[in-house]
């Protein structure tokens, strides 16, 4: 069986090798952009009846309407559509028409557009009018590859485009679901069937995302035994040009200053994720001065983080990534071999921008709650980060309402080899309190907040963080909470925040260290302590053993709790691990032993057993990671107390114009594509996430990047044996929540020669060619009508064209037997 479909694919390609054989050896050139073929020397019964016009240019394309993936250098985009016309000065020449959409997608610099010519009554840009801009097509390909000068483009990065060629998706629905079924049997006591479900609910219209969030719970020893809610309902699009996101519902407030509350109202801010990603968040900037034309390197103990040429004099380098942080190593190679080289520390907290560059939010509405009831007056909240130089930052921002205004103002300041610090003071005014509040209230707080990394003790201080309130501070919760209850409890007083990293790496060891320390006015002090010790070691055979400690003490409420975590992981087999866990807490012990294993791809589960006191414990799960959704089932058992089974599943559904499929999912509401194969369980595949195609070709690949140049692609190696794909790969860069779409060109049947008669008992003429309903190439007539056709399905109807257009049309039989020993003859009639 094998040997006769690679015999059949050896015969399609061994046809095609001797045509374009057949068509370099017999042509002559006749001009210099034109080659003639000499038609007596083919061997071929009707030498009248051939249409060589397709080849008979160097490069020629016939003109019409062609969709077509752009290649801009190194970088693929999208399939576009293309128009072709003949050249006004040499009718046998035609090139693409880049009209000025296509020219506004491709990303050239909008300083550059006055020097642009055009042609074809000013809708075409003439690319001579770009000096060292090139074009050429290959249809087998589907491909128009543009050569262009860099320096004509706008800012690109690796895996990055321009906002110019972001894809708003097209226009869809969405539902995305986690629901939950469980039965739990406690000692003598009565079975509890609880049913959960939340997700999200969407539309996109053009550059619009609505969403809805909802949530539902079923439990039948409740007295109310449904409840369902939405509890959400918001929309937002993105402002590429920007760099910001516009929403409009019910959100909370996302702020760098004040504390968070949820409102009903609009929403502007920038967003760092529609930047390159080396120009989000913060990042030093590297300044010096080139005696001449010299090679840049930036390194971090001995890796090469930047390297760049800069021309002489001075430079600045401010795209490096915000995570990197500790001493980076600058070296200037001159062109005269002289070399300059000095190191820079740095270090990164909120709050500090760019160097030049403004970040902002800001924010209108009314505060909500979930039942979506208003709690407040309208109020007004803005904010800003500003980078003034390369060390300094300074930020700030207002909430103000009638009754309730808040004012904050901070700097940031890059101490690089001594860390970053960042201070800020906020005064907040509250009037018309509830009594037995006072009328009036008004108090300031401060913060400090400290990062530094320690490259000579490979340690770091992530974040340490203090803030102080007095006594009548309040928030704009605090406030909320005043009018809603009568009093305003909880109000902080002081709070300390630290964490602390430690490698060790010639150990193969590190420590971790989170401690806060919070007080209130009005309630007792909360105090939450984390260590965490990890070991890694070979023992014998076994490699890369992870011994791992952690003590904890919470303190709430006047009360302690404190305890320790022990966890031991071997690795077992091939892709299995045999753990141990116990946890020690104030009489409270428990040890267990459990067994995890990756089957494969989507299938991975674990079991485990133990002792929990005086009590064994038992319990398993297993997770299957599906096509059309997640599932996931988990059994548990503790002695004299309980036994629990449950059964989960999460994913989604995409309905479209252009088709739906079911799918899984683990972000709600998030940004997706669908892609059409035509064909059903084509496999489809994404960074790690893969899927097959449904009954209908439709698939969806969910959980994607925005932003984010994402590749999604055809698994080759696993196509069904009758199916063939002319392209496998397909990139774009989606705006945050669209639904894109993109399709593969899958050809599946079988293949068999055939051969073609006209009405008039005629062959078509030699070198024309067939296309299916999906306008696929499918073949290329040969001597005397005679044709290996591929992709062949009973009852479907194709198509020929010759002298450049279609001119007649066949229909396959209703039972075919594959038999490529056996010609069919196949009728053609005229269109």
């Amino acid at each position: 069986m094998s040997v006769n479909i690679i015999l059949k694919k050896d015969i399609l390609w061994l046809w095609h090798a001797i045509f374009l054989l057949i068509l370099c050896c017999f042509a002559r050139s006749v001009e210099a952009r034109g080659i003639e073929f000499n038609t007596d020397l083919l061997d071929v019964k009707d030498r009248a009846n051939i249409d060589l016009s397709r080849f008979s240019q160097a490069g020629y394309i016939m003109p019409g309407n062609y969709t077509l993936k752009l290649q801009i250098n190194d970088n693929e985009l999208p399939e576009q559509s293309v128009d072709w016309f003949t050249t006004e000065d040499n009718e046998k020449e035609s090139k693409p028409c880049l009209t000025a959409a296509l020219v506004n997608f491709i990303g050239l610099k909008p300083e550059l557009r006055p020097q642009l010519t055009w042609w074809h009554e000013g809708q075409c840009l003439n690319t001579d009018s770009l000096p060292g801009m090139s074009q050429r097509a290959d249809l087998g390909t589907n491909t128009l590859y543009l050569t262009i000068p860099q320096i004509y483009l706008e800012y690109r990065a690796p895996n990055w485009d321009p906002p110019a060629q972001w894809d708003e998706g097209i226009p869809g629905l969405l539902f995305d679901y986690y629901a939950s079924a469980q039965t739990r049997h406690e000692h003598e006591k009565k079975t509890d069937n609880t049913f959960t479900g939340n997700g999200t609910a969407g539309a996109n219209v053009g550059p619009w995302r609505l969403r809805a969030d909802w949530q539902g719970r079923y439990d039948n020893q409740a007295s109310n035994n449904l409840n369902w809610d939405w509890t959400r309902f918001y929309a937002w699009r993105a402002l590429p040009h920007r760099h910001a996101r516009l929403g409009v519902g019910e959100h909370a407030l996302f702020s760098d200053i004040f504390d968070s509350f949820t409102y009903t109202g609009l929403s502007l801010r920038s967003d760092d994720n529609m930047l390159p990603p080396n120009l989000r968040g913060y990042s030093p900037e590297i300044s010096g001065i080139a005696k001449t034309s010299a090679r840049v390197v930036i390194s971090q103990k001995g890796r090469v983080i930047k390297e760049t040429r800069v021309a002489a004099g001075p430079f600045r380098i401010q795209d490096l990534n915000e995570t990197i942080s500790g001493e980076l190593d600058v070296r200037v190679e001159e062109q005269d071999g002289s070399v300059q080289t000095f190191s820079i520390n740095t270090a990164s907290v909120p709050y500090l921008t760019r160097p030049g560059m403004v970040r902002y939010k800001l924010a209108a509405g009314r505060p909500s709650n979930t039942q979506h009831h208003m709690e407040g007056e309208g109020f007004v909240n803005g904010e800003f980060s500003w980078g003034v130089s390369n060390g300094w930052s300074l930020y700030g921002g207002t909430i103000a309402s009638e009754e309730y205004q808040a004012l904050a103002l901070g700097t940031g300041r890059d101490l690089m080899a001594f860390g970053a610090l960042s201070l800020d003071f906020t005064q907040a005014f509250a009037r018309r309190l509830p009594d037995p509040l006072p009328d009036t209230q008004k108090g300031a707080s401060w913060r400090v907040s400290y990062s530094k990394r320690f490259d000579e003790t490979d340690s770091e201080m992530t974040f340490a963080g203090y803030r102080y309130s007095e006594q009548g501070y309040m928030s704009m919760q605090d406030y909320l909470n005043a009018h809603k209850y009568g009093r305003a409890y909880g109000n902080g007083k002081e709070m300390y925040t630290a964490i602390f990293s430690q490698q060790l790496r010639d150990w193969r060891a590190s420590f971790y260290l989170n401690y806060s320390h919070q007080t209130w006015w009005d309630k007792p002090d909360n105090d939450r302590f984390t260590l965490t010790a990890t070991k890694y070691f070979d023992a014998g055979r076994l490699r890369n053993v992870s011994l791992s400690a952690t003590a904890w003490r919470n303190k709430y409420d006047g009360s302690n709790d404190d305890g320790i975590y022990l966890s031991l992981s071997l690795p077992w087999g091939n892709s299995g691990t045999l753990n141990y866990n116990g946890s020690f807490n104030q009489g409270n012990n428990s040890h267990q032993a459990s067994y995890f294993n990756t089957m494969d791809e989507r299938n991975n589960y674990q079991i485990s057993g133990g002792v929990a006191g005086q009590e064994t414990l038992a319990s398993g799960y297993y997770t299957y990671q599906g096509d059309r959704a997640r599932i996931n089932v988990n059994a548990s058992y503790q002695g004299n107390s309980y036994s629990a089974l449950s059964l989960s599943a999460q994913g989604g559904v995409t309905a479209t114009a252009q088709g739906a499929a079911l799918h899984r999912t683990s972000r709600p509401g998030g940004t997706r594509m669908l892609i059409d194969t035509a064909v059903k369980d084509i496999p489809v595949k994404s960074y790690g996430a893969d899927t097959l195609s449904n009954h209908f070709g439709k698939a969806v690949i969910a959980d994607i990047s925005s932003y984010y140049r994402n590749r999604i692609s055809i698994d080759i190696n696993a196509l069904p044996d009758n199916a063939e794909a002319s392209a496998s790969v397909i990139q774009r860069t989606l705006t945050e929540g669209a639904i894109g779409y993109g399709g593969f060109k899958v050809v599946t049947g079988s293949k068999t020669m055939a051969v073609l008669r006209l009405e008039n008992g005629e062959a078509p003429p030699f070198g024309a060619t067939v296309k299916n309903s999906q306008r696929q190439e499918v073949g290329i007539v040969n001597d005397d009508g005679s044709i290996y056709l591929s992709g062949i399905q009973p009852g479907i109807t194709m198509r020929v064209s010759w002298s450049g257009k279609e001119q007649c049309e066949f229909k396959l039989p209703e039972s075919l037997s594959g038999d490529i020993s056996q010609r069919l003859l196949l009728p053609c009639r005229l269109l």
